[in-house]
């Protein structure tokens, strides 16, 4: 990758640092009581938000069958609704026979664990306190008295404008490299039909063959693309780094060269890992 590197990655991760902080007069000091009653106080909107859900009845969902839909530009305008504007949407069979089945399961449900549901929290809490420190800017982790606080959600005045201002020079430099990745995409002169072709975002890569062709297969559910073969001709594999199948797709550059196309992948896993490949042709298909 030339410019949707790991780097810029990490960079758009970092742009919202202040997000969700509030400032709190206690997170000067380290404050074994203050951390207790402020963890205490979010764990048990946890909990509740946790309950809420768990004991959300599935029969919602069935409420939009048999309902009578009306045409949108007749229903916020002055005229007469007619029976040509309107029509009674029935739900699709199997989806009526999912929903009933989430129905029968929601119905002998065990009642809520709220311990279980204290103990996941405590786990991702946990977890969220080790990647805060290992992820802020040092500087400001060094000014933080106990990260467990911040990573609650609270800090001093100081470190808000300090967050405030990194993320605002985060984003800039976000936004120059992607202006800059947009212009030289559109300097390639490559069609859009040729770019729609390597439109994968967030599709899972379920096979990677590589030969006389690159040959990947995905799975595209909560993907951006129902193509899931992606086939590059006559290939000349230029990096490929990191275990690729079970990633997801994140982004790809396409540049022209003489023979054909150079594509660049960034990939959603260990280490993020990448593949670039030359190619003479990109074709795709949905198996």
């Amino acid at each position: 990758m030339r410019y949707l590197t790991k780097e810029w990655y990490e960079l758009c991760q970092q742009t919202h640092l202040h997000f969700g902080l509030r400032v709190h007069n206690g997170a000067y000091e380290s404050d074994e009581d203050l951390f207790l009653r402020l963890y205490k106080r979010k764990e048990k909107a946890h909990v509740k938000q946790e309950r809420e859900l768990y004991n959300l009845d599935p029969r919602f969902m069935l409420e939009h069958d048999g309902q009578v839909l009306t045409r949108v530009d007749k229903a916020f305008s002055d005229e007469e609704v007619t029976e040509e504007d309107q029509m009674v949407f029935h739900m699709p069979p199997e989806q009526r026979a999912h929903i009933e089945k989430l129905i029968a399961e929601y119905d002998v449900r065990p009642p809520f664990d709220e311990k279980k549901c204290k103990e996941e929290y405590k786990e991702l809490m946990e977890w969220n306190f080790q990647y805060k420190a290992e992820n802020l800017p040092q500087e400001i982790v060094e000014q933080i008295a106990d990260i467990r606080v911040f990573t609650l959600g609270y800090c001093t005045r100081e470190v808000m404008l300090q967050l405030n201002k990194q993320s605002a020079e985060n984003r800039r430099e976000m936004e120059r490299i992607s202006k800059e990745f947009r212009e030289v995409m559109i300097a390639q002169d490559i069609s859009d039909e040729i770019h729609s072709r390597v439109q994968y975002h967030d599709c899972t890569v379920t096979e990677l063959l590589t030969g006389d062709e690159v040959v990947i297969r995905f799975d595209t559910r909560g993907g951006f693309s129902n193509i899931n073969k992606l086939t590059l001709v006559a290939p000349e594999i230029i990096k490929q780094e990191g275990e690729i199948v079970g990633s997801y797709w994140l982004y790809q550059e396409l540049y022209r060269i003489d023979n054909g196309y150079e594509l660049h992948v960034l990939f959603d896993g260990e280490n993020m890992p990448e593949l670039i490949v030359r190619c003479t042709d990109i074709l795709v298909e949905e198996e």
